[in-house]
């Protein structure tokens, strides 16, 4: 019994000599900040693509160095006009997912997959509508040449998401 009393007086002992621990002072300097690591940015517009005179008067303009953005979707799609509804640019990280969000309805999840050989990057895309995934691709994006993702029928057209690397 003597024993046990005298080791839970020790213990009291040791317990009461630690001194209290004090804050550690504030740092002299800001904390530098960290920017995630990127693989470019990417410009991505949601198009409204139709044969009738535009009817929603968008506002929107391709970056200067896609002003010939009707002709090239032209080529591609048997459409006559060709208007913007959103816009979005937006960095692409290496381990993180991006999100291209022109509008509230439709956007693109994008995750890097690294420098594609012969420039570029490769790409996994999905492309979203509200809740659901419509597509799933795998993809090289190259500055100058855009992809072209054909959406949904809408209205008297089609909607089409348009992807450029900056």
């Amino acid at each position: 019994m003597k024993s046990l009393l005298s080791i839970a007086l020790f213990s009291m002992t040791l317990i009461a000599s630690v001194p209290a621990q004090t804050p550690a002072p504030p740092p002299t300097q800001p904390l530098p900040v960290v920017k995630p690591a990127t693989d470019g940015k990417v410009w991505g517009a949601l198009v409204f693509a139709t044969n009738e005179e535009t009817s929603t008067h968008s506002t929107e303009k391709p970056p200067a160095n896609l002003a010939d953005l009707p002709k090239r979707l032209g080529k591609v799609f048997a459409y006559k006009h060709y208007e913007i509804l959103g816009q979005h640019l937006q960095d692409v990280f290496r381990e993180y997912e991006s999100w291209v969000v022109p509008s509230k309805d439709l956007f693109l999840k994008v995750d890097s997959k690294g420098p594609a050989e012969g420039g570029g990057v490769n790409l996994h895309l999905q492309f979203w509508r509200d809740q659901q995934v419509l597509v799933k691709t795998d993809a090289v994006l190259r500055s100058g040449s855009p992809l072209f993702i054909g959406g949904p029928k809408w209205r008297d057209g089609q909607l089409i998401f348009v992807l450029v690397l900056q």
